[in-house]
C-alpha cells in the first residue's frame, strides 16, 4: 500500500489511539447513536486493535483536522483551524495548546476561511511539519523549543503549455 493510500488509515488509527487514552468506560461506545468502528479489511487490525472503540473525548472545538501520534511523548497532536493553533491531548490531560499560531503568522489580521494549520506529519528526524493555510506553506517545526520554523515550501511553477481546459 502506497503512503497515499495508507494516510487515511493513519489517521484513523491516530484518532482511535487517542481515544484509548481517556480515562473511564467508553460511555458513548455503547450508544446505538454514536458512531462505531466497522471493519472491511482483515489489515485494518494490523494497525487498530480489535477492542479499540470510538470515545467523545471533548465538544470545544469547532473544527479540527490533521491529526498525527507522537510516539516519542505519547500523544495526540491536531489542528483547531479556527483558532490557528495546535493542540496536544495526552492521557490524564486532556487536550492542551502546543503551537500557537501554527497556520498563520501575519502582522496583519487574517482575513481567509482557513488561518490555521492541517496536514500534520512527522519527518524522518521527528520534526512536525505543518501545511499551513493562513500562510500557504508546508513549514517544519524546529525542535530549538523556540518555535522556530524552516519553509519546505511556499510556491509551485506551473508549466501550462499544452494544457487546455476542455482535456
Amino acid at each position: 500500500m502506497g503512503l497515499r493510500a495508507a494516510l487515511p488509515i493513519i489517521s484513523v488509527a491516530a484518532l482511535l489511539s487517542f481515544a484509548a487514552l481517556s480515562e473511564g468506560p467508553p460511555s458513548q461506545a455503547a450508544s446505538a447513536d454514536f458512531p462505531r468502528i466497522v471493519r472491511l479489511d482483515p489489515r485494518f487490525d494490523a494497525i487498530v486493535p480489535p477492542a479499540a472503540s470510538i470515545e467523545k473525548l471533548t465538544e470545544d472545538f469547532s473544527w479540527v483536522e490533521g491529526p498525527v501520534w507522537n510516539a516519542r511523548t505519547g500523544s495526540l497532536l491536531f489542528s483547531d483551524i479556527p483558532a490557528n493553533a495546535v493542540r496536544e491531548g495526552r492521557e490524564g490531560r486532556g487536550t492542551t495548546l502546543f503551537l500557537s499560531p501554527a497556520g498563520y503568522t501575519g502582522e496583519s489580521p487574517f482575513t481567509g476561511r482557513e488561518p490555521g494549520s492541517n496536514g500534520l506529519a512527522f519527518d524522518a528526524e521527528g520534526r512536525l511539519v505543518l501545511c499551513e493555510h493562513g500562510d500557504r506553506r508546508i513549514a517544519r517545526l524546529e525542535p530549538d523549543g523556540n518555535g522556530k520554523k524552516t519553509v519546505l515550501a511556499d510556491r509551485y511553477e506551473l508549466d501550462f503549455r499544452g494544457f487546455s481546459a476542455l482535456s
